[in-house]
């Protein structure tokens, strides 16, 4: 009886749930199926729907990013920064800080061969959700997490590394919402930006590159407090999300070496709404399930 319910909830909720889930769901149900009463299993295969279909996940072409942990989902500045940081240098060793879900570190197992990609994250339940999601990836043998604040990582680390990536937290204002974990992951007061330069000043090698993305309007004032540490812009896209519309981020690489002309260029998002630009389609197109 059960196995047939369970069945006809699987082909039920198929259209919903990707593989991964499908094997949560096959998880679930050996639980339910030992040691339970009848009403006991009744109740469970009711619920299991809602337990399955609730549980956040973003699947993309080659891993999976579980998030229910994390205060700051998987969103579109991620995935522009684990899609447009340069790599030509073919890095061997790479640091993500602040590392969330694993997005970026993941993108970047993803577009490179780098040996050792190290992160570290300060949040406990983010640093527990994003070893999951390496070890449920393919790189899972190469990707590293630490449970750490930054400046407690850098005294702790002798490391040098080739690539240095990082989505801080962007808000400076005096606001607070009632979310703790959140407020954290988004303000800048918990990574503030002269702490996160001078780490990269610490931790980059003589040809390495760091890459940020940050709000538009701080854009000036990193390239400043960058050179402070003799760390000079390589590259800089600024991204608006239609033609019409300002630019919201800037997406900045670094290198130790001060050039004369710096590459400048301008993404944009969508053309129209949920009609993405060809250019933004040949950046993320590796990633995203339906692009």
């Amino acid at each position: 009886m059960y196995e047939i319910l369970y069945i006809l909830i699987s082909i039920f909720y198929i259209i919903k749930i990707d593989q991964l889930t499908i094997r949560k769901l096959n998880i679930f149900k050996k639980q339910a199926l030992k040691g339970r009463s009848t009403l006991e299993h009744l109740h469970f295969f009711v619920l299991l729907p809602f337990k399955i279909i609730h549980i956040p996940m973003f699947q993309f072409k080659q891993f999976t990013i579980e998030q229910d942990k994390c205060a700051m989902k998987v969103g579109t500045d991620g995935v522009l920064l684990g899609a447009w940081t340069p790599v030509d240098h073919y890095p061997t060793k790479i640091l993500d800080i602040g590392t969330g879900t694993g997005l970026i570190a993941l993108m970047l197992a993803q577009r490179t061969d780098a040996e050792q990609i190290d992160t570290v994250e300060i949040d406990a339940d983010a640093h527990e959700q994003a070893i999951e999601n390496f070890e449920n990836s393919p790189w899972g043998d190469r990707l590293f997490c630490y449970h750490a604040g930054l400046e407690d990582f850098a005294n702790g680390m002798d490391e040098e590394y080739d690539l240095i990536v990082s989505n801080p937290p962007f808000y400076s204002e005096d606001y607070r919402t009632q979310d703790e974990k959140r407020d954290q992951a988004r303000f800048q007061d918990s990574l503030p930006f002269d702490l996160l330069m001078e780490a990269v000043e610490y931790f980059l090698s003589e040809k390495g590159v760091f890459s940020i993305i940050v709000p538009a309007k701080e854009e000036e004032r990193i390239m400043y407090l960058a050179a402070e540490f003799d760390i000079y812009p390589l590259q800089v896209t600024r991204v608006k999300g239609t033609p019409t519309s300002e630019i919201k981020r800037s997406l900045l690489a670094f290198s130790r070496t001060r050039i004369e002309k710096i590459p400048l260029n301008e993404l944009v998002i969508e053309e129209k709404r949920h009609c993405y630009t060809p250019e933004f389609t040949t950046l993320v197109q590796n990633f995203y399930l339906k692009l």
